[in-house]
């Protein structure tokens, strides 16, 4: 009787290479189901996200279009850039989470967990971020009442300068000197707009009490229409000056105003000018400034008389 030999049996812990080429053709399986399946939604998800972020990208880039070329007004200006700037950030923020909740599916992730840990964390984050919420609101008022714009010069939170910025979360301020401020919407509780429609460029003339006011009343009015009308501010003022008389008498001192409405953003420069003639006017009239002061010096003029003291010699022997 002839005996055949056992077949071999793979050694323990180690896998055979029919395991492996099931494993294999089971790998194989999959990417040709991912392939045929799986593979041309996640294209089509990529491509219709494509064209919603270009719709976006044209309608934003077609809104600053309109506000830098057929927008006169400069509040609706900065209105519009505005709008574009917060419309895009929003609108790519929706377009990409709503992609990301079709996509992830596909890869056999179950969004149920994730979208009941991210309720449960966003609970957790809402008590401890009560001011990031505060923020949002305050801004989304701010854009609805339309406080302020991009462009305008205000004065929020005790500090004024040019908005540079203006999110739902906080507002970007640069003041004179350059600073550049990042206020939270939150803090705002008062904003003073002076971009709206017109300036004031006023100007408190301090005067001596012994000048005859209606010369310094006439020398005011002149002066001042003779900058307004001057070519270099004929477009920047759109009212004749106003001075109303005497505002104010401190001691020796008296105040009178100048007021000339010009437009927005524009007094700096007519201010200087006037400010300037004025100097020149007073100095050529003999007009003395006031002096804001409460104490008054007297010095008696010395007697002619009188010889000088003569200095006395003390430690002589």
């Amino acid at each position: 009787m002839q005996f055949l030999p056992a077949p071999a049996l793979p050694a323990q812990g180690q896998p055979s290479d029919e395991s492996f080429h099931a494993l294999g053709q089971q790998w194989h399986a999959d990417v040709i189901d991912f392939v045929r399946h799986d593979a041309p939604k996640i294209l089509v998800i990529l491509l219709i996200a494509f064209i919603l972020q270009r719709v976006v990208s044209l309608f934003v880039n077609r809104l600053r279009h309109i506000a830098n070329t057929y927008v006169d007004a400069p509040q609706r200006a900065s209105q519009l850039r505005t709008i574009a700037a917060i419309l895009r950030a929003t609108l790519y923020g929706i377009i990409g989470f709503l992609t990301l909740l079709q996509i992830l599916p596909l890869f056999n992730i179950d969004l149920k967990p994730l979208l009941a840990s991210a309720g449960v964390v966003g609970l957790g984050i809402s008590f401890g971020a009560q001011s990031l919420f505060k923020d949002m609101l305050n801004g989304v008022f701010i854009l609805l009442e339309n406080q302020f714009n991009v462009g305008d010069v205000v004065r929020i939170a005790g500090l004024t300068g040019t908005v540079e910025d203006l999110s739902l979360r906080s507002t970007t301020l640069r003041d004179g000197d350059g600073t550049l401020h990042f206020i939270p919407n939150s803090q705002i509780a008062t904003v003073s707009n002076q971009s709206r429609e017109f300036s004031v460029a006023s100007l408190p003339v301090s005067v001596d009490a012994a000048a005859d006011p209606d010369r310094v009343l006439a020398l005011l009015r002149r002066i001042a229409l003779e900058v307004r009308q001057d070519a270099a501010f004929k477009d920047v003022a759109i009212a004749d000056p106003d001075v109303p008389g005497v505002d104010r008498i401190s001691g020796r001192e008296v105040i009178y105003p100048v007021n000339i409405r010009v437009r927005v953003n524009q007094k700096d420069g007519i201010l200087r000018a006037l400010r300037k003639q004025l100097l020149l006017a007073f100095e050529q009239e003999g007009i003395a400034l006031g002096t804001p002061t409460s104490t008054i010096v007297m010095q008696q003029a010395p007697d002619p008389t009188v010889p000088p003291a003569q200095p006395s010699l003390t430690g002589s022997s």
